[in-house]
């Protein structure tokens, strides 16, 4: 007769008990898909860096508004009283926010949607609703860092924002944000990629000139009034009340919601995950 063992150890041709060797929340088992965080998490890391190393989206959103900067702290036109660096740098963070989450967002949606990237990664776990979460998160860190340089720029110019209206920025910034980003779904939802980048592109100089860069005071009378009901006229009013005044600019904050929230109804009945 032989001796039994004196430890056969766990039977392994069954299946592991439940939570054996998991492998912690933000790894997957072999075999399975991570969470959902983990996996959103790094689609927006990804996405995050590749515009970060793009060179031409650094132009849109950093390098140009910064020579908009200088070049209107040191022009004498248009009139924007004593402290004008103080009513230019929101209007040049205002800029930046459409070149970020607008601009940029819509051409490359666009290219990604063109190559196929949407459809594919639509399939995968990860998710037509994880890739769109994931792309919020990358905007809003790439626009921080934007911002940031941008605020470093004007501070070291003269920049000198109430304190009071700091809160009220965030708001506006994460407002205008949302409300480009829609836009920018519109916009590379059914048009080819080549005519995303025309259109992105034309619609960044209109934007620019249009209540966004300097205050629609500037402009002619009756451009002025449709400037302000105008998404790029909001947001550059309502950055210019929160960092200039002090304020808390609700009705452009209206403004920025209505478009923000036509835009999103119309990006989910037409936008198109594969050409």
């Amino acid at each position: 007769m032989n001796p039994a063992p004196s430890n056969p150890g766990p039977d392994r041709t069954g299946p592991d008990p439940p939570g054996a060797d998991y492998p912690g929340p933000d790894r997957a088992a072999p075999g399975r898909a991570a969470p959902a965080g983990a996996r959103i998490r790094a689609q927006a890391a990804f996405e995050a860096t590749t515009v970060l190393r793009n060179g031409e989206q650094l132009l849109v959103a950093i390098i140009l508004p910064a020579l908009a900067m200088l070049g209107l702290d040191w022009a004498s036109v248009p009139d924007l009283g004593a402290h004008r660096i103080n009513v230019i740098v929101p209007g040049v963070l205002a800029l930046a926010v459409v070149s970020t989450a607008f601009t940029g967002q819509a051409i490359a949606t666009a290219f990604d949607r063109r190559n196929g990237v949407l459809r594919l990664l639509g399939t995968t776990p990860l998710g037509r609703d994880g890739l769109l979460g994931a792309k919020m998160i990358a905007v809003v860190a790439t626009l921080a860092v934007n911002l940031i340089v941008l605020a470093v720029i004007g501070m070291t110019l003269g920049w000198r924002p109430r304190l009071g209206g700091l809160l009220p920025g965030l708001v506006t910034i994460l407002l205008g944000a949302a409300c480009f980003v829609a836009l920018a779904m519109v916009v590379a939802g059914r048009l080819r990629a080549e005519a995303v980048l025309a259109v992105a592109n034309l619609l960044w100089v209109l934007f620019l000139g249009l209540g966004l860069l300097l205050p629609a005071s500037t402009l002619p009378a009756a451009v002025a009034r449709i400037a302000t009901w105008l998404p790029s006229g909001a947001l550059g009013e309502a950055m210019r009340v929160a960092f200039v005044d002090g304020g808390w600019p609700v009705g452009a904050w209206l403004v920025l919601l209505v478009w923000a929230g036509v835009a999103a109804v119309v990006a989910t009945r037409i936008f198109r995950w594969s050409d």
